[in-house]
């Protein structure tokens, strides 16, 4: 479901960027706001005086999202010399979705996390990952004793299992619940997204999040320009800027358009599974029925994943 509550309501009090904004209101003229708020764009890495005005998302007209589309696409285009296509890709009806990894054929070789960052235009240097892959020791599901560091000369290494470990995308985030001005929310198929021109950087939601998941550009991300997705989605996986957060969301930019994520496309065992559990024909449905299904992950601290692991047996 989608967050209720508006960044506007006066219950929240009043946030540095809705001052900014109502200051910004009274001045006289767009080129003046411009001018007396430059040192402001420079240290929120703000683009442009539009980016700054720009409104809250879920009260953006068609119109206006049409707008800030072209000028994403515009800073994409100046920056990397590769014209994207950028799009705002809504929930569909009648759907939500789930995923489902199978511990049982995992073989830890990791190329569902560079196929992530491939995908969603993650930074190279430092290059931020989305998925974990944990060495597990048999017979224990303890994260703490994973070890995600891992390097041998080959895998699977006998006496363990892999377990990749991503945002859960739980029905009860604890991330959405703290984030102070309303930049992260859940919305109907049961995605978490982040608006990143929303997004003030306080961390909060990394801090209150049990999975690792979600994660801070500490520096400008750096991405070649012959690596640069151009197929992308405005809550989905367009280039982020320095200090804002960014996390899996099941590739908004492929799955809202009937694709499956990158990460499920390039595993080489079919460990992977990804659809609409509201269709008790789809695949995930019936494995959820059939399997034997290790509910989710930290399942005591109450967040009920939609991500779930399972077993051939």
């Amino acid at each position: 479901m989608s967050c209720s509550t508006s960044p506007s309501d006066p219950a929240d009090g009043m946030t540095r960027r809705s001052f900014l904004r109502t200051s910004a209101v009274l001045a006289t003229g767009l080129a003046a706001v411009a001018s007396s708020l430059k040192p402001l764009f420079e240290m929120e890495d703000f683009s442009s005086a539009e980016q700054f005005m720009q409104k809250y998302y879920k009260e953006m007209t068609p119109e206006e999202m049409g707008q800030v589309i072209k000028r994403i696409e515009g800073e994409v285009e100046k920056q990397y010399g590769v014209r994207p296509h950028v799009r705002d890709l809504r929930p569909m009806d009648g759907v939500e979705f789930v995923y489902a990894l199978n511990l049982s054929r995992c073989i830890g070789c990791r190329k569902c996390v560079h196929a992530c960052v491939a995908e969603n235009n993650q930074s190279r240097s430092p290059e931020i990952q989305d998925i974990r892959v944990l060495k597990m020791p048999q017979g224990t599901f303890d994260m703490d004793r994973g070890d995600h560091t891992y390097a041998p000369e080959s895998v699977p290494e006998k006496g363990f299992f892999y377990m990749p470990v991503q945002c859960q995308q739980c029905r009860n985030p604890p991330c959405v619940k703290v984030c102070p001005v309303h930049a992260t929310w859940q919305e109907s198929d049961g995605i978490t997204v982040i608006d990143y021109d929303w997004c003030i950087g306080c961390r909060y939601c990394e801090a209150a999040c049990p999975y690792w998941a979600r994660h801070f550009n500490f520096t400008k991300p750096s991405i070649p320009a012959d690596r640069i997705n151009p197929d992308m989605a405005y809550l989905g996986n367009r280039p982020r800027k320095q200090g804002v957060m960014e996390k899996c969301h099941f590739c908004v930019q492929r799955t809202r358009a009937g694709r499956y994520p990158a990460c499920l496309e390039v595993c080489p065992t079919g460990s992977r599974k990804f659809g609409n559990i509201l269709d008790p024909n789809s695949e995930v449905s019936q494995i959820l029925r059939t399997k034997r299904v290790f509910t989710q992950l930290k399942e005591d601290v109450g967040t009920n994943p939609r991500f779930y692991y399972y077993f051939d047996v």
